[in-house]
């Protein structure tokens, strides 16, 4: 199980309140476990990443282990606490602003 934390606004939309958990097959990659994210919670599909390119949307950041890794490649493996599912995975919403 890949768990996952969700920023305050996807929680709502997703319509869940804390981390959530999701069965990813084969390669635990960022891409793979948005995947899992967009098909469990067909509501978030566009929010994350763009559904044409995949790029990650700006203001939205993913981070594992205290790391950024909002700009390693979407097939680069996560870190083996995240895919065991002994750390999270986050995705972030970003603040702009000065």
């Amino acid at each position: 199980m890949i768990r996952v934390v969700l920023p305050a606004h996807l929680k709502t939309l997703a319509h869940v309140e804390r981390e959530i958990e999701l069965e990813v097959t084969g390669q635990v990659t960022q891409r793979s476990v948005i995947d899992a994210i967009e098909a469990r919670y067909p509501v978030l599909r566009g929010t994350i990443r763009d559904p044409t390119t995949q790029k990650r949307r700006p203001y939205v950041r993913f981070f594992a282990c205290e790391e950024d890794l909002s700009h390693e490649p979407p097939d680069a493996l996560l870190p083996e606490p995240v895919a065991t599912g002994a750390e999270p995975y986050h995705v972030v919403g970003a603040i702009a602003g000065g």
